[in-house]
């Protein structure tokens, strides 16, 4: 079996709550082949000196950048791995799970894995059939995505100018544009643990549903098809909330 090298990376500014819980559980991890970049976008509030404490154990750089999906290009481009991931802080990875997907790379010939991950539950279904009309295909981005090098190298890197949504621009590329394979584990491989107070989940659905639209369109799908389709992502999240307050 192969030992893959991996790179995870870390963006973060401003989470000292949160920082040194996530680069532990790296530091924690069974299998030892790795580098651990952690991408610090100035912060004021402590956290680098808390990063600081692990400077034998992580490749810190802190400057400014323009927002997350920089930080993790920036990771991308002093990335020496094999198989790169991405791991938020507030994320955390389970002590097996470098190990886990080091097993998945060498059992199928993949270009891409996504991991089972714990959120409310346990997320692990991988549908890229269903990515013309939906991104929610797949479990995370953060703690759950690793992908070969090789294969990051012939997408690029992620959109700064899509701002909360530059993971559905990259894997619409990576399943459609590209065609490249991948799969995820079964659910009883549960990665890590995905924290749902990110970025993310402050974004209104709206504008969310606005972003992911501006997606489908700069990849060339038809307007009138997507004019229809964010409609009834409309319709269908405002039924959702009446229904909720009933």
């Amino acid at each position: 079996m192969k030992n893959y090298k991996f790179t995870i990376i870390t963006p973060v500014k401003n989470d000292k709550k949160n920082i040194e819980r996530t680069v532990k559980s790296l530091s924690n991890q069974t299998y030892r082949k790795y580098e651990h970049l952690v991408v610090d976008g100035n912060s004021t509030d402590g956290t680098l000196e808390i990063l600081k404490k692990y400077k034998k154990k992580i490749k810190l750089i802190s400057r400014r950048d323009k927002n997350l999906w920089d930080a993790v290009n920036r990771g991308i481009k002093m990335s020496k791995g094999d198989i790169i991931g991405v791991l938020n802080s507030k994320d955390i990875f389970y002590p097996n799970a470098l190990k886990t997907i080091n097993e998945y790379f060498n059992n199928n010939s993949i270009d891409f894995l996504f991991g089972a991950v714990k959120k409310k539950k346990i997320y692990y279904k991988f549908e890229p059939e269903k990515i013309f009309y939906r991104f929610n295909i797949y479990p995370s981005h953060s703690c759950s995505f690793f992908i070969k090098s090789s294969a990051q190298k012939k997408i690029g890197y992620y959109n700064v100018n899509y701002e909360y949504c530059a993971d559905y621009d990259m894997f619409y590329k990576m399943i459609v544009k590209k065609n490249m394979k991948g799969i995820s584990t079964k659910k009883k491989d549960v990665i890590g643990k995905f924290d749902l107070k990110g970025i993310s989940s402050r974004v209104p659905f709206y504008k969310h549903y606005f972003y992911e639209m501006k997606i489908r369109l700069d990849n060339g799908q038809n307007l009138f098809y997507l004019i229809i389709l964010y409609i009834v992502k409309i319709l269908n999240k405002l039924r959702n909330k009446l229904l909720f307050f009933r």
